[in-house]
């Protein structure tokens, strides 16, 4: 029972604001019992704010005459429940993060404002006083009304007629019989939680079996089947075109026949629609989607839906493991090796870490799905943390591609391509097959210069340079999205001869078509799908074999399936083979075996080269002699030698100002409190580098700089952090300064 009206709120206010608020119980006329997890509107400064009350208190440290009372109340009913709230006060101590920032960035955008809550009571049926009491053996001789009846009469409350169609099928002409029988009537539905029966009537449309499980994927579904009502975290490493979405599908099906809900998380928008499409046609719904691409009020209502407990499955990207789930029984994170389910500014979070904390918060099974898992992972499953589960074939009896890597020292290119890999694409595009051509890089080209005086385009903000966008005939920073029109002559010495140095997409794409006339040819980057709708017609103009070769970015590698591909080729990662980030070994190494996936699917073999002047890296050498397995466990044995991650753990602070003196100020103020406190703590484990500038010391204007933190457990870098960040907020943020906390950072740069 919440305490009575009188007790002081502490309240979450929205942003980056460390503490919690006291006010005192509005003093309208309204008597509801006011409960955690429901946002007010509080007075703040000068202004109002929205909040979120988040516990009471009998006592305040403010003086009584300084408490005021909470403006008004937002909510009818709390929008996170103690689970939800206890979800998210975890990730906000372990993250460092202030609460109101953390609780607010949960929501959908529209409730982290004061905006009313949409009206979300759906249209719906129950049965009469008639219905209730009816024999249902008097529905003898029709079926489709007495599955009909069963199905309402387990929700008397009333359905939702989405929610019946899902569950029935097309039932038109039942209901038609039942109204006029005055055995159903009309109702609205409310968005509360939902009465999940014991047992719902088989579908009258049941949905498709899908194909025939491999013994690797009976194990594998077996393995989780048997956690059920437990926490139970399993790494599913599985080979590209192994059918770990099948074994998905399976399980979540379980879920949803056992009345529980199922979360599925995805590292990228472009993922979505696909992965939706194929769960749809395989699981009962209804479903919600949410991604920040989808509208406000859409996005709202698909929140809703899944906290109510209508939705039976959530499909999502980082945000949505926050998603309030009264009946949560399955987490999937697909992909759980991708960098985007980390968030990088605000509330900084993993997305992936955090679904391995809500399963066992929820006493449920949580799995995580690459072809490459991430070290850390691989780590766990080593310690027996994780159960590890292995696919090691291709569906369908697919063969693996072999990978090939071609040394382009002193070779002429055309277009990219050195003489070899050019005769391949002849050669597999006249066969019909179809080809990938991978470059990381969008854009005409990376360098726009002046061949009279040696001008360079860069960007008067950022330290980088503007890429030539040509068909758009722009300069653009792809680091704080600052452009210009393209100069039709240099800005210094007024020449004419400007040219573009270096290959991107847009370059690549233009060369091809002179060099393969009359080949289809399409390009896939953020440039070409901006466009809502464009991705989708691009991959199923793909998949259809209307377009023979693709040429793209990294968006080709994420999980898409091309039947029809033979040949992969990857022009250029050889920037990333000596990157500073000590990371950057691990993500050529996945991105190479991602890009390598998309060939040789169905029942056609694949080939893949890759293009390189360093052919005797030991990253490459590793990966092509033992497979992905095989480059994880030298880069363990490395990450151990160094004490880096998962070995060890790092915290990294970093700050921001218009002047480059300000943040190495603020950062030698920060180092000089973390020494004095350990050595408070007696912790002599837990290192504290200097401040240094940032890989990239000006962006958008602003200087940055970092200072890094290694400890070699996370209790002892807790034990630092707790007291360190409280005196963070009370150094004095003069000259515009910026600074914020990244706990177990996955971008060093």
């Amino acid at each position: 029972m919440p305490p009575p009206r009188a007790a002081i709120l502490r309240v979450a206010v929205a942003g980056p604001l460390p503490g919690l608020f006291d006010y005192l119980p509005p003093t309208d006329a309204d008597t509801r019992p006011l409960v955690p997890g429901t946002r007010l509107l509080v007075p703040f400064g000068r202004g109002q704010r929205v909040g979120m009350l988040v516990e009471f208190a009998e006592s305040s440290e403010q003086e009584p005459d300084r408490l005021k009372p909470v403006a008004a109340v937002l909510d009818a009913r709390a929008l996170l429940g103690p689970a939800d709230l206890a979800l998210i006060r975890w990730a906000a101590e372990y993250y460092r993060s202030p609460l109101g920032e953390a609780l607010f960035g949960a929501l959908p955008v529209r409730l982290r404002r004061a905006d009313a809550r949409l009206d979300l009571d759906l249209p719906g049926l129950r049965p009469s006083a008639a219905g209730l009491a009816l024999d249902l053996a008097a529905l003898g001789r029709a079926p489709a009304q007495r599955r009909v009846m069963e199905c309402l009469r387990a929700a008397p409350q009333g359905l939702g007629t989405l929610a019946l169609k899902d569950r029935l099928g097309s039932c038109a002409g039942p209901l038609k019989a039942l109204r006029d029988l005055g055995l159903i009537e009309a109702c609205r539905v409310a968005a509360g939680p939902v009465p999940v029966p014991a047992a719902l009537p088989d579908p009258a449309t049941p949905y498709p079996a899908g194909p025939d499980l491999n013994p690797e994927q009976r194990r594998a579904v077996a393995a989780v089947s048997a956690a059920w009502g437990g926490f139970a975290p399993c790494v599913l490493d599985g080979v590209t075109g192994s059918g770990k979405t099948e074994v998905y599908i399976r399980l979540i099906a379980e879920a949803i026949a056992a009345g529980r809900q199922a979360l599925v998380l995805v590292p990228e928008i472009g993922l979505t629609p696909q992965l939706r499409d194929r769960l749809e046609q395989r699981l009962p719904g209804p479903h919600a989607v949410l991604h920040s691409a989808l509208p406000e009020a859409e996005r709202e209502r698909a929140w809703h839906s899944a906290a109510a407990g209508h939705a039976t499955l959530v499909l999502g990207t980082r945000s949505a493991c926050f998603v309030p789930l009264p009946r949560l029984g399955l987490i999937v994170v697909d992909e759980e090796h991708d960098a985007s389910l980390k968030q990088q500014e605000g509330f900084r979070y993993s997305a992936r870490d955090l679904a391995v904390r809500r399963a066992q918060q929820a006493a449920c099974p949580v799995i995580l799905g690459s072809a490459t898992p991430s070290l850390e992972t691989l780590y766990n499953a080593r310690l027996g943390r994780y159960r590890r589960l292995h696919l090691s074939a291709r569906a369908g009896g697919a063969r693996a591609p072999a990978i090939a890597v071609l040394d382009i020292r002193g070779q002429s290119l055309s277009a990219g391509l050195s003489p070899l890999l050019r005769a391949q694409v002849e050669a597999q595009t006249g066969a019909g097959n179809q080809v990938i051509l991978f470059l990381n890089r969008r854009g005409y080209a990376p360098v726009l210069t002046c061949h009279d005086c040696g001008w360079v385009g860069a960007c008067p903000h950022c330290d980088a340079r503007l890429t030539l966008h040509l068909r758009l005939r722009r300069l653009w920073c792809h680091h704080c999205g600052w452009f210009l029109g393209t100069p039709s002559k240099c800005p210094d010495c007024q020449g004419l001869d400007l040219r573009g140095l270096g290959l991107g997409t847009e370059r690549l794409e233009e060369e091809l078509r002179a060099v393969f006339p009359g080949v289809s040819l399409a390009r896939v980057d953020r440039d070409s799908t901006r466009r809502k709708g464009e991705l989708d017609r691009l991959l199923a103009a793909s998949r259809s074999g209307e377009i023979q070769i693709l040429v793209g970015t990294q968006m080709l590698a994420k999980g898409h399936d091309f039947p029809g591909v033979t040949l992969v080729g990857i022009l250029d990662l050889d920037h990333t083979l000596y990157a500073s980030d000590f990371r950057a070994s691990e993500r050529t190494a996945q991105l190479i075996v991602q890009v390598a996936g998309r060939a040789g699917r169905a029942d056609r073999p694949g080939r893949v080269v890759l293009q390189t002047r360093h052919p005797d890296h030991p990253l490459l050498k590793s990966l092509i002699q033992g497979g992905y397995p095989g480059f994880a466990e030298l880069a363990l044995e490395e990450r151990e030698a160094a004490a880096l991650p998962p070995f060890g753990h790092l915290v990294l602070l970093r700050a921001d100002a218009p002047e480059a003196e300000v943040p190495m100020d603020f950062l030698r103020q920060g180092r000089a409190l973390a020494l004095t406190l350990l050595a408070d703590l007696g912790e002599t484990r837990v290192q504290v580098s200097s401040p240094v500038p940032a890989p990239m010391e000006r962006r958008a204007g602003r200087y940055r700089a970092q200072l890094l933190v290694e400890g070699p457990d996370r209790p002892g870098l807790q034990r630092l952090l707790r007291p360190w960040v409280s005196q963070l907020w009370m150094i004095a943020r003069t000259g515009g300064l910026r600074w914020s906390l990244d706990v177990d950072p996955q971008d060093m740069m």
